[in-house]
């Protein structure tokens, strides 16, 4: 990228941050890796950008190499994934996905499988219904094409296989310990049988099975619980994102409990 001072690229607006009287700094995703780039008047009612270049967009744009950032000189909007519009939790639900690839991803560092993982998961969050599924389906892949992937089918510590029991998830590890060592291992938690064979079956199976897949609700709550302390581990931080996401649903819990109890 550095070596063509304009150049084509196809994006996915990540983060963007107000610059200015009218300017602003996007982070944007491309099958080349991240690169931060500045979109010059986009705040203007009567700048063309304005409407191909929203959060969250994927977008074809032309780009300059400037002194500092990328220089957006124009923008086609390819897919606006309108279903997160309008809708709170979606839209919160895209803000996680979107701050977990920012961590993960190398400043132009080639990355096309990532750039079309985060374009389907868009895709997903903005219109299936189990948003929590894909949002768990959208994890695991992400590590995996990381190089993080949690170890599934052998214990992480002794390396033997697995057995068909309650085990135990260890961040520090790296994944899933038999019974033997997890009691062991530092900050491992025991994980269900039932949460062991929906790991395996989100890391394995094609988006056409994951789609058909049910979980009950503990099991859900259980692998987002050790799926967040590993990431979480991983970045040697917390998610911004995720204590937001996590209040919202909270309040539209209570909500609909409330509603429940007045409509009795």
């Amino acid at each position: 990228m550095r070596q063509q001072r304009l150049f084509r690229a196809e994006a996915i607006v990540l983060r963007e941050r107000d610059f200015g009287e009218a300017d602003r700094i996007l982070t944007l995703l491309t099958p080349a890796g991240k690169i931060t780039a500045m979109a010059k008047g986009i705040r203007r009612a009567t700048s063309r950008k304005a409407g191909h270049l929203g959060l969250f967009f994927r977008a074809q744009l032309l780009l300059a190499r400037g002194r500092t950032f990328y220089i957006v000189s124009q923008a086609e909007s390819l897919d606006e994934y309108a279903g997160l519009r309008g809708d709170l939790a979606r839209f919160t639900y895209a803000c996680y996905i979107a701050e977990l690839m920012d961590r993960f991803v190398q400043e132009e560092e080639e990355s096309p499988e990532l750039f079309e993982l985060m374009s389907q998961a868009l895709g997903w969050i903005a219109h299936e219904h189990d948003m929590r599924l894909w949002t768990r389906y959208y994890e695991l892949r992400l590590l995996a094409l990381a190089g993080y992937h949690p170890q599934l089918f052998q214990c992480a510590h002794c390396e033997t296989a697995l057995q068909p029991v309650r085990n135990y998830f260890g961040p520090q590890e790296g994944g899933v310990l038999c019974a033997n060592c997890g009691p062991q291992a530092m900050r491992a938690w025991p994980i269900s049988l039932n949460a062991q064979k929906v790991l395996r079956f989100l890391a394995t199976r094609p988006v056409q099975e994951v789609a058909r897949l049910g979980m009950h609700e503990s099991t859900q709550a259980e692998i987002e619980t050790l799926l967040q302390h590993y990431i979480e581990h991983i970045l040697e931080r917390d998610v911004q994102s995720l204590t937001v996401l996590k209040r919202l649903r909270n309040d539209l819990r209570r909500c609909s409990t409330s509603s429940s109890r007045s409509a009795s």
